[in-house]
């Protein structure tokens, strides 16, 4: 090339710049991508605003019982709320763990289950263990969550894809088996009255009733903002940009100077802990918990959600959760034939939209495409000052 002419692509670049132009061009928008590139286009205190929204009407959905989304007369309506909303909890700790990071768990009920014990074994009369008051049992069951999220991820996080997954699977079944063997557990006798947050009615009445699913559900919606909140601001920092690159390329990203294992083993930690988080709610909602709650099915289920709203999108994992939870409660008629159902659903969405129903949008990869497209259209347009090397001078 002579010192006259600009710099030209090379054949691969200019291939990748064609395909770009392509897909943005010839490419049409689905629904979702409109309300996608509708929602970025809005200012932040619009975006704000709208969220609000939002909120207010997720805090009075047990009050207000649309008929249309009632699960009335065969479920208390409150209750499936809370119920769905355990499980939007659930997902955004799973998807912590396989949306942002990459690692497949087939174990994910095993933390619920932790949490939910370390509930009952620190409220509940049937316990031999010291008592502390409900609320404290929340942290405390986070903190063991999060050590035993470690504790299995410093062994087993070299591992990949189908040999983490069995692991995983593996250890869910340990602490199911663990909680039917080991006396202080109490198997299938379990823990009954586990305790609850204070406060009382007029008449007397506890406020966080086992039949009252009003207050757990504000609750629990409470606990899911800050929690969006904190994954939120993780997704934007460096730990959340390690652990894209770790879910994209493990070896690039190993390459590139990304500590991998010690991100693997800090993605399984919060995860964990909001899988403890979701356990511990769960049994004090209840009331009682033993060894028949925390099963493969009910991880899968986790699973299930997950993927169903779109693996590495908050929001998604919340909408997948509560539409996991909800279709049961809803249509008890077809309760007993919920794993073929999500079965189904998850091959069509595989067919027809692969990533979910919210999928997460691939910023570094947008924003590489941007960069790109600016640096080709300003060497095109630009072509560089000629150096001093003689015409015809091949560089």
């Amino acid at each position: 090339m002579s010192t006259t002419d600009g710099p030209t692509l090379l054949p691969g670049a200019q291939s990748a710049q064609d395909t770009v132009n392509r897909e943005s061009g010839a490419r049409r928008p689905g629904p979702f991508q409109r309300i996608g590139d509708r929602w970025n286009g809005l200012r932040r205190p619009q975006q704000w605003a709208f969220l609000l929204v939002v909120v207010v009407i997720a805090y009075l959905l047990p009050v207000l019982n649309i008929p249309i989304l009632t699960t009335e007369p065969g479920n208390d309506w409150p209750i499936t709320c809370f119920q769905m909303a355990i499980f939007a909890l659930a997902a955004v700790g799973l998807n912590v763990v396989v949306g942002y990071t990459g690692l497949l768990d087939l174990g994910y009920v095993a933390f619920f289950a932790v949490g939910s014990y370390t509930a009952a074994m620190l409220t509940s009369p049937d316990s031999p263990f010291i008592k502390i008051p409900y609320l404290w049992t929340i942290p405390v069951a986070m903190a063991i969550t999060m050590f035993a999220g470690v504790l299995l991820g410093v062994p087993t996080l070299r591992l990949r894809g189908d040999y983490l997954a069995i692991v995983t699977l593996g250890f869910g079944e340990i602490v199911r088996i663990l909680a039917t063997i080991i006396p202080a557990a109490k198997g299938q006798v379990g823990f009954q009255n586990v305790g609850r947050p204070p406060g009382t009615e007029a008449n007397g009445t506890p406020i966080f009733s086992n039949s009252n699913g009003t207050p757990w559900y504000w609750l629990a919606l409470t606990i899911i903002i800050i929690i969006l909140l904190l994954v939120g601001n993780l997704e934007r920092s460096r730990v959340g940009r390690a652990w894209v690159a770790t879910r994209e390329d493990e070896d690039a990203a190993e390459i590139m100077g990304v500590p991998v294992f010690k991100y693997k083993v800090w993605a399984f930690a919060i995860g964990a802990a909001v899988g403890g988080l979701s356990g511990a709610l769960f049994s004090g909602q209840i009331g009682f918990v033993n060894n028949q709650k925390f099963d493969v099915p009910t991880s899968i289920l986790f699973l299930a959600a997950v993927v169903l709203g779109g693996a590495g999108n908050k929001v998604g994992a919340i909408i997948g959760g509560a539409i996991v939870a909800y279709i049961p409660l809803r249509f008890t008629a077809i309760a007993d034939y919920k794993y073929l159902i999500f079965g189904v659903a998850l091959v069509i969405l595989m067919l027809w939209r692969a990533r979910g129903l919210l999928p997460a949008r691939q910023r570094l990869l947008a924003y590489g495409r941007t960069a790109y497209q600016r640096v080709a259209q300003r060497t095109g347009d630009e072509p560089p000052e000629p150096s001093a090397a003689p015409e015809g001078t091949a560089r």
